[in-house]
């Protein structure tokens, strides 16, 4: 499975834009965010989206009862920590903080996780990968990111979208 990675667009809609077209770009099977879209008018880009959206809450949604609603149009968005198994059977754990996880961690094959901004992929001694994809908003660190996962390969990589 090609799945995109993103997190923390602060209400950056045109970099959101741009994620969303190179997720579709990239024939995703699959959209997982992790945390900080913020507001409402942040929902009407992922509409574009041409695959299911799994998303986490983060630190600073605004109307979180409105982002719930419109998320449930593209797909879905739950409080972190979460697992959830792909149709391929890959395990992913998922989450804006990454202090918010479990001290066990090890039925994941996959950790999603935001917050710093700043993008990660790395295994760690269980063989597990961490992906943190950065920020797509660029606003903290005016290097606007998003990350890509193959499923297949278990290769990921930072994307970097201007």
């Amino acid at each position: 499975m090609k799945i995109g990675i993103f997190a923390d667009t602060h209400d950056h809609l045109d970099n959101l834009r741009a994620a969303v077209a190179e997720f579709n770009r990239r024939e995703c099977d699959l959209v997982l965010f992790a945390g900080d879209l913020v507001s409402t008018f942040a929902i009407p880009p992922l509409r574009k989206l041409k695959c299911r959206l799994i998303a986490s809450f983060g630190d600073n949604e605004g109307n979180k009862v409105g982002v719930y609603g419109g998320m449930q149009i593209v797909g879905s968005i739950a409080e972190p920590p979460f697992g959830f198994r792909t149709a391929d059977g890959t395990r992913f754990l998922l989450t804006h903080q990454r202090w918010l996880l479990p001290a066990d961690v090890t039925g994941a094959d996959v950790i999603v996780y935001a917050h710093t901004h700043k993008p990660s992929v790395s295994r760690d001694n269980a063989g597990i990968l961490w992906i943190n994809p950065g920020e797509t908003s660029g606003w903290t660190f005016g290097n606007p990111t998003i990350a890509m996962l193959d499923t297949e390969t278990m290769d990921a990589h930072v994307i970097t979208l201007i």
